[in-house]
């Protein structure tokens, strides 16, 4: 197989440019809703990084299980998973704006606010500016590394076939799902538990894990179906391919609803003053409607559609898949808000901006990864038998 057979088409070109001017459009009303109200910027931004930031970092977990699993879907979505993670050290930069407005964000890094509060005394030692940017650079370090291995390995591996380097994929893929696991529960904790710092949930980051292998996966699958549309994908991609994404989406679905319902059901029934106000305002005022949306349009609707074994077979399941994409800024919203306590929902049209600004920069950087590589891993002996079984033969 020739590298050039498997190149992205001419007319991804054509929505890499539009992506990035919604992303350019988007950035610069965000300057503008910056000018106007720091607050609300700071958190809307931080809303749409986490979803954006999870499809990336979301993608290189998928990549690591597929290596140790092995299985047709992961060996044809093989480079899309590397694009995606690819995109980490430029998510890195667009952290920035949350680095630079934990003033605005976070109670804890106010001196003058812990110096009157017991509890966030306490919490000192491990919630504070240095050692905050400090664990931040450490992470995306060690994101931006396995990241940059995978993608490297495997390049090799196209241009010399060697076990040894498929065992190398199989090594790191074990060990970096361990610190996948440690380093996205901290960040989750930093980032986005901490806006309240005397609430806590012990199965906050698995949530997150959760949420983010839905979200990549969603993407994945969007990608997939935009990809086949035309040659050389649409004689790689078959029924069976789209099946397997589907269920592992269905899969993900139940996951993050289980994740969810844990959550509730200890906090809930531990019913103790420092966590039960973390549900308590979120089944009042408006937040209750928030709350009934999740139920029924994050797992009712999407689970019951996914049933359904055609509808996982056509490109039907990518306008699925996009819209639990939209559902994933659904959740973030509601596990960031309500601000102080509140029980009216402030939705600011800045949390309808931050998504495009973030996501079209996002998309243009993954389709400018994806197009410097050939679209299947044309090393890996098992790609043949990988096509066949996506068209059942």
């Amino acid at each position: 197989m020739a590298d050039s057979t498997y190149t992205v088409p001419s007319r991804i070109s054509g929505l890499q440019r539009l992506a990035l001017v919604v992303g350019v459009i988007g950035l610069g009303l965000c300057a503008v809703g910056f000018m106007a109200n720091r607050e609300h910027f700071f958190r809307a931004w931080l809303m749409a990084y986490m979803v954006w930031f999870g499809v990336a970092l979301g993608s290189m977990a998928w990549l690591m299980i597929q290596y140790l699993s092995g299985g047709a879907w992961g060996v044809v979505t093989r480079r899309i998973f590397e694009a995606s993670s690819r995109t980490l050290p430029f998510m890195a930069v667009l952290f920035l704006p949350i680095a630079f407005g934990v003033h605005d964000l976070y109670l804890w890094s106010h001196p003058d606010v812990v110096a009157k509060d017991e509890i966030l005394q306490h919490r000192e030692a491990y919630m504070n500016l240095s050692f905050f940017y400090a664990r931040a650079v450490t992470y995306f370090v060690l994101w931006s590394l396995m990241a940059y291995l995978l993608s490297t390995w495997s390049r090799q591996q196209d241009d010399a076939p060697d076990d040894r380097l498929a065992l190398r994929l199989q090594r790191l893929s074990g060990g970096g799902l361990v610190l996948y696991a440690i380093t996205l529960f901290f960040a989750s904790v930093d980032w986005v538990m901490s806006l309240d710092p005397h609430w806590f949930s012990t199965i906050y980051g698995i949530l997150f894990m959760g949420g983010q292998g839905l979200g990549s996966m969603a993407f994945t699958i969007a990608i997939v179906v935009l990809l086949a549309q035309s040659e050389p994908m649409s004689r790689v991609f078959g029924p069976n391919h789209l099946h397997d994404l589907g269920k592992l989406m269905l899969a993900f679905v139940m996951l993050w609803a289980y994740f969810q319902f844990s959550q509730f059901l200890i906090i809930w029934s531990a019913n103790l003053p420092e966590e039960i106000p973390f549900y308590l305002t979120r089944i009042e005022g408006g937040w209750k409607w928030i709350s009934a949306l999740l139920i029924l349009g994050h797992f009712v609707l999407p689970f019951l559609l996914l049933l359904n074994r055609d509808l996982k077979r056509t490109r039907m399941l990518a306008a699925l898949a996009i819209y639990v994409i939209v559902m994933r800024f659904v959740d973030l919203f509601w596990l960031m808000g309500p601000e102080h306590g509140q029980t009216a929902v402030s939705l600011h049209w800045l949390n309808l901006v931050t998504p495009f600004a973030i996501g079209g920069v996002f998309v243009g950087l993954f389709l400018w990864q994806l197009g410097t590589r050939p679209l299947l891993p044309l090393g890996e002996p098992a790609l043949a038998e990988a096509i066949e079984q996506g068209h059942g033969h």
